[in-house]
């Protein structure tokens, strides 16, 4: 049995995508609508054994909340670390 390993050329070119799933403008129009007593989902889980979602206690500075986690405790997540439940 023979390997054919010739790899046609097509004249494709790769393109680089942004798979960024989220703009400035929604992170910001997001930030607005942040409010104490909320769950959101964490994108950074602070432990391995950690839950992946977060319960917003206060806002601490513009892009930091102090917020609690289950099966972690009490944590500061800075506003990229985690992402509003829809």
């Amino acid at each position: 049995m023979k390997l054919n390993s010739y790899i046609q050329d097509f004249g494709v070119r790769p393109q680089k995508q942004n798979l960024e799933w989220s703009n400035q403008s929604h992170l910001k129009s997001s930030q607005q609508e942040l409010q104490a007593d909320t769950w959101v989902h964490l994108l950074e889980l602070p432990s391995t054994f950690s839950f992946d979602e977060a319960l917003l206690l206060c806002q601490v500075l513009e892009d930091q909340w102090a917020a609690w986690i289950p099966e972690h405790g009490e944590a500061v997540l800075h506003t990229r670390q985690f992402c509003a439940r829809f």
